[in-house]
């Protein structure tokens, strides 16, 4: 069974930055495409950043520029540098993979407030 872990969620004000992080239980270059999703409350799950297998990126217009997704081999992870945080930030954030079916982490939350 394939488990996908999220850390690194937290309490952040407003214009700071905090790296979400997702191990997984298979190589991580292994997935077709992983992503990070989020959801407010009252909200639906968005998609927030994605990258293909082969390094292709793909981000929400509302965290371009502010948000990078990024793959590291050696600690089999995909992360998520968030920078310049807005409080519309605030939300519970989900790693996401596919391969062959999709698998979904349990989720952390981030709260952007002062």
């Amino acid at each position: 069974q394939v488990q996908l872990v999220e850390s690194g969620g937290g309490l952040v004000q407003p214009g700071g930055s905090l790296t979400l992080s997702c191990a997984a239980t298979e190589s991580i270059f292994s997935f077709k495409v992983t992503a990070w999703y989020r959801q407010a409350p009252g909200e639906q799950r968005e998609l927030v950043a994605s990258m293909t297998a082969g390094g292709s990126t793909d981000y929400a217009d509302s965290v371009k520029g502010r948000f990078t997704i990024s793959r590291s081999m050696s600690k089999n992870t995909v992360s998520l540098q968030m920078d310049s945080l807005k409080p519309e930030d605030t939300a519970v954030y989900y790693c996401f993979g596919h391969l062959g079916v999709g698998y979904w982490g349990q989720g952390t939350q981030v709260t952007v407030s002062s």
